[in-house]
């Protein structure tokens, strides 16, 4: 997913970190968001099976506007306002203080960067720090090593094994759950005030 914003367009940047920032998704983004779904790689390391219209699209981005259990956002680099992916927590639960992540960096040559790794260490801070969560998890197939271990990285915990959850090419993958608590994130995110 590319796009360059013209530099008279100003773009609302909701969260900002040292080479990326979060921007809310628009149905203008529709075409961009749409060529990602079909990007063979994409598709296998996030499980999409579907196949889906731009009519779809446009009504999925509209309905995400209005969805208060969920918030999709676009990343995007500060050096020239390139969009590289998409991160969204969604199932947010108030009554448990819970949600679920994902992240989509799109395109080989922007993954393995860290530019991932920044944009959920962002949302992570959202999550816990404006949305007042507790818990986030998200799942990930066992075959997309290299995501497991920026998870593990960044602090997400093993929690169990979905046997042959996705059913992708010909075979069966199991599905990893990972969650990561508000006091974990604090430990290593938030610094303490100084008694």
């Amino acid at each position: 997913m590319t796009q360059n914003s013209s530099p008279t367009t100003s773009v609302a940047r909701l969260l900002e970190g040292s080479r990326v920032y979060l921007r809310p998704i628009q149905v203008e983004d529709t075409e961009l968001y749409y060529n990602t779904l079909f990007d063979q790689d994409v598709r296998r390391l996030t499980g999409t099976q579907r196949s889906f219209t731009k009519d779809q699209i446009a009504r999925y981005i509209e309905a995400k506007g209005q969805d208060n259990s969920s918030l999709l956002l676009l990343i995007a680099l500060r050096e020239d306002d390139r969009i590289i992916g998409d991160i969204a927590l969604q199932d947010m639960d108030s009554l448990n203080r819970s949600a679920n992540i994902r992240i989509a960096i799109n395109e080989h040559g922007n993954q393995g960067k860290g530019y991932g790794t920044e944009a959920l260490v962002l949302m992570l801070g959202y999550g816990f720090g404006i949305c007042n969560l507790h818990r986030i998890e998200l799942n990930v197939y066992d075959f997309n090593e290299r995501a497991i271990r920026c998870y593990e990285k960044i602090g997400f915990q093993r929690e169990g094994v979905q046997r042959d959850a996705l059913f992708y090419n010909h075979q069966y993958h199991d599905s990893i759950l990972m969650s990561m608590l508000h006091h974990e994130y604090c430990d290593r995110y938030v610094e303490k005030a100084e008694s």
